[in-house]
Parts: structure tokens; C-alpha cells; sequence
């Protein structure tokens, strides 16, 4: 008799080779969603950071002292600045900034200029109270923007009519060219926005293909009959269960595969969107090789998850009951990982099941993981798959849960 282990093996491959909409969905789909995903999202920051940029805000002033007019229209701020008049209280201009009509309120300190000129040391000094909405991008880049265009410049020019020359009053200055300052890894900097959302979607996406897989291939067998006939073949039933695996985690692999090949080729087109953020990434060929051999393990992982859920469920509505929990599981394993910040995983922890397959991805879009840490979430995965094997195992010799007694 021919190898029972590879004919339940190309039995499950041709079931879904052969049928042109499961092809679709497992290999063509995904990448042409990951793509557009994306493309679309890297679109997207680029469109908002433009649009804020662009933006002309809207700024009311009230009580600008005299000259200050023409000051703010050589400082360079591009704004539409209006002065309060009394048709417009400043209830309606605070309404505005919360409505989002309005972007800024700078309201001048009343008789701002003598009391300037009256200053002596230890009084208080006027004051420029700003209003504005920091839940606004507008609202807080107008803000930003006055302050260092406008009302700084329009500081110091004050300041200098009062003691003639600043440089008598300056003792040092810190970071003279602020730009030289900055000591970053850009695709760091890139590689952590990215590993807030990446390992999510990947653990999320990964556990779609076995589901759906591993639902047909076992409890859909049961419901058929087939998988009853293929009990009582002379293939041990240790065969069938391996069989049935290593088709489901083919199949599945090769959907991770179409995974890691569509986010190597969007990546780039997501920064694209954000150079103007200076989010810059690079993808080398071993960080794409050992985010391929961390989603392997872990498909391999959801297989043999899926696979032990369905072989004690009678229908497959009710394994898609059971199913539930355990993408429940995964998906706060990956969140957990979103909201993990600057905080170090210790090292044990990479050897969790998914956690720690999470983690590492995250690590890694840092180019931060470490050997140590590749290695364990790649066993802990392994491991945890090794269990579920043997328990789909001594199902599959229990007549009981195999012929739904």
C-alpha cells in the first residue's frame, strides 16, 4: 500500500487546488487586500499631513496692541487673521474653536503696551492668552505655528527695545541648529509606529486560513461520512491525523507566504506616505526571512489549534462555536502587544504561544530581536503544536468522539 500519510495529504490538497474560489480566497485575496490596505493607508497619513500643512486656520486677535498688524503680516505665518469686533463676543470665537470653525483666539493683555513700558522687575509681566483645541490638528498646528512665527519673533523685537542689544543679556544658547541635534534611527522610528499595528494584523490575518480550512477538512468530513471511511481503511489513524496536518499546514503556509510576500512589497508603499514624517523603513532579506519562519511556526500552531477544537465538535456550526474562543485568544494576545509601549518583554515571555510570536514581529520591525528571542518564540509555537498534535491523536483513536457517539 502506498504512503496513507501523503495519499490524505494530496487528497486535501486537490479539494481545494481543484476549486478555483478557494484558490481565490486563500492565495489571491489576501494579497490583493494587504496590498491595497497599504497603499491605502500610507495614502491616507500622507493626504492628512498635507492637508494639515496646507490648512489656511482661521485666528481672531483681541486687543492687538499698535503695530502689531503689520508685524504679523511680515512674520510669514499664512493665516487668516481677523480682528474681534464687537458684532462677535468672545463666547461665539470660543464656540468656533470647539465646532472647529475657528482654529485660534489670542486675546492681548488689555493696555499690553504701557504696561510693557511700565514693567519693573518683580511684577508680573502681560500676558498673550491663546485658545485653542489640541483634540484639532488644525487648531494645534495654528497654535504652534503663531507661537514661533508670530508671537516669539514679536518677543524678542519688544524685548530689544527695552535693553537695545541682546546679546548682552545672552549667556549661552542651547542647540543653536536645532536639525543637528537629533540622533535618531529613522527606520527605527518607522519600524516602532509599525509595530503597533503590524503583529496585530498578522497574528489576526494568520488564524483566518486554518479556520476556515480546518472547520471543512475535519468537522465537514464528520458531517459527510467521509471521514468515517477513512477510519476503517487499513492507514493508522496517527497517519490520517498527520496527513490531514501537514496538508492543512501546507495550505496554510502558503497563505503565510502570500502574507510576508505582500507586506515586504507594501511596507515600502505605506512610507512612501510618510516621508514627510521622516518615516523612513528598510526591509532586509533576513528580517523578512525570520518574520516568514515566525508566521510558519505559527501557522502551524493555528492548525493544529483548529484541528483539535473540530475533531470534538459534531457539526461544523458548532465547531465554528468552539472556534470563536480561540480567535478571541489570539486577537487579545495581538493587542496586547499594541499597548506594550517602551516597556521591555522579558525574555520568557517570548516563548508564549502567539504572545510571543507578536512580540518578536514587533521586535523585529525595530530590528531589535535577538537571536534569543527568535529562537523561543519559534519553540514555544512548535511546542504548543506538538501538544495539540497528540490530543488530535488520541481523538482520532476514541470511536466515541470520532463517530460522534
Amino acid at each position: 500500500m502506498r504512503n496513507p500519510i501523503r495519499i490524505v495529504m494530496n487528497k486535501e490538497l486537490a479539494r481545494v487546488f481543484n476549486d478555483k474560489k478557494m484558490i481565490f480566497s486563500l492565495f489571491i485575496m489576501p494579497a490583493i487586500l494587504m496590498v491595497a490596505m497599504y497603499s491605502f493607508m500610507g495614502k491616507a497619513a500622507n493626504s492628512m499631513l498635507e492637508d494639515i500643512e496646507e490648512h489656511v486656520p482661521v485666528i481672531y486677535i483681541q486687543n492687538a496692541p499698535e503695530g502689531f498688524g503689520d508685524f504679523a503680516g511680515k512674520s510669514g505665518i499664512i493665516a487668516n487673521i481677523q480682528y474681534k469686533e464687537g458684532n462677535k463676543t468672545d463666547e461665539d470665537i470660543k464656540n468656533g474653536i470647539f465646532e472647529g470653525n475657528t482654529d485660534l483666539y489670542v486675546v492681548f493683555e488689555d493696555d499690553f503696551l504701557n504696561k510693557i513700558a511700565s514693567y519693573d522687575t518683580g511684577s508680573q509681566a502681560p500676558e498673550i492668552k491663546t485658545y485653542y483645541n489640541p483634540s484639532e490638528d488644525y487648531s494645534k498646528e495654528a497654535r504652534d505655528k503663531f507661537l514661533s512665527l508670530v508671537a516669539e519673533p514679536y518677543r524678542q523685537t519688544l524685548l530689544s527695545e527695552r535693553v537695545g542689544n541682546l546679546d548682552k543679556l545672552t549667556v549661552f544658547v542651547v542647540d543653536r541648529d536645532p536639525a543637528s541635534s537629533i540622533i535618531m534611527d529613522e527606520s527605527k522610528a518607522g519600524g516602532k509606529m509599525m509595530g503597533m499595528l503590524l503583529p496585530y494584523l498578522i497574528v489576526i490575518l494568520l488564524f483566518t486560513g486554518p479556520m476556515s480550512l480546518g472547520i471543512d477538512a475535519i468537522t465537514g468530513e464528520k458531517e459527510r461520512g467521509t471521514l468515517a471511511s477513512m477510519l476503517v481503511s487499513p492507514a493508522k489513524r496517527s497517519q490520517i491525523v498527520l496527513g490531514k496536518l501537514l496538508a492543512l499546514s501546507v495550505l496554510s503556509c502558503l497563505s503565510a507566504i502570500v502574507y510576508a510576500g505582500s507586506i515586504a512589497f507594501s511596507l515600502p508603499k505605506l512610507y512612501e506616505g510618510m516621508e514627510s514624517a521622516n518615516m523612513v523603513m528598510t526591509v532586509t532579506p533576513l528580517q523578512i526571512l525570520m518574520l516568514l519562519a515566525i508566521m510558519l511556526t505559527l501557522v502551524y500552531l493555528y492548525v493544529s489549534i483548529v484541528a483539535a477544537i473540530c475533531v470534538f465538535a459534531r457539526t461544523s456550526k458548532e465547531a465554528g462555536t468552539y472556534v470563536s474562543p480561540a480567535y478571541i485568544v489570539v486577537l487579545v494576545a495581538g493587542i496586547l502587544t499594541m499597548f506594550s509601549g517602551n516597556k521591555e518583554t522579558p525574555l520568557g515571555m517570548f516563548a508564549i504561544p502567539v504572545y510571543g510570536s507578536a512580540s518578536a514581529i514587533q521586535k523585529l520591525l525595530v530590528n531589535e530581536l535577538g537571536f534569543s528571542q527568535f529562537g523561543l518564540s519559534i519553540c514555544g509555537n512548535l511546542i504548543a503544536a506538538a501538544i495539540f498534535t497528540i490530543i488530535i491523536t488520541k481523538a482520532f483513536n476514541s470511536e466515541k468522539v470520532m463517530l460522534n457517539a
